[in-house]
């Protein structure tokens, strides 16, 4: 009988903490990685370069260390196979980093995948999920006319990605932008 009452409450205890690890995932967006008094994109003029802030955007959120996040953006592969992508950045809008100037690095995640991603094409919307961790990162990003290195605020490794539909928060380049072709648009 106290075997059975032990067995009970070893599984009682794990659906617990199995209900509980996915309920400490957070939700955030990308207003949630930067300081509340730095203006959002679109209230920056497009493009939002660090230069343009007076952190340069290097202020980061150290209440999300160690948090475990839910964060949707547009991934741009720094180290890949073919289509198997073993790191990427996480970016807040289509175009970011090799077609237009770069976010600033609060606005950047370097995300590395628990198994390789199969990717089809650059800024593929996805959602990522894992432990955030807030430390400026450079990476090198090979694009058409040479290498540009690129500083990310955070990291997420071992993270689960997944193909979406859309981001939610993702920023709109208006109509009269020069880089307006680059807006996404899923039908």
């Amino acid at each position: 009988m106290n075997h059975l009452k032990s067995i009970i409450a070893l599984a009682a205890a794990l659906a617990l903490s199995t209900a509980g690890a996915s309920a400490e995932t957070a939700h955030i967006f990308w207003k949630d990685l930067r300081p509340a008094t730095q203006a959002v994109a679109e209230d920056a003029g497009l493009p939002m370069i660090a230069a343009k802030l007076p952190d340069h955007g290097e202020t980061l959120s150290v209440a999300l260390q160690d948090e475990t996040i839910q964060l949707a953006g547009y991934a741009l592969p720094v180290d890949r196979d073919g289509d198997l992508v073993y790191q990427f950045l996480l970016v807040p809008w289509t175009g970011a980093c090799s077609h237009m100037p770069t976010p600033p690095p609060n606005q950047i995640v370097l995300v590395t995948p628990a198994r390789p991603y199969k990717m089809t094409e650059a800024y593929e919307a996805v959602s990522v999920t894992g432990a955030m961790k807030p430390d400026m990162k450079k990476s090198q990003l090979f694009i058409l006319d040479g290498v540009s290195v690129i500083q990310s605020g955070y990291s997420v490794r071992k993270a689960d990605v997944v193909s979406v539909d859309t981001v939610p928060d993702s920023v709109v380049l208006p109509v009269n932008s020069p880089w307006s072709f680059l807006n996404k648009k899923k039908n």
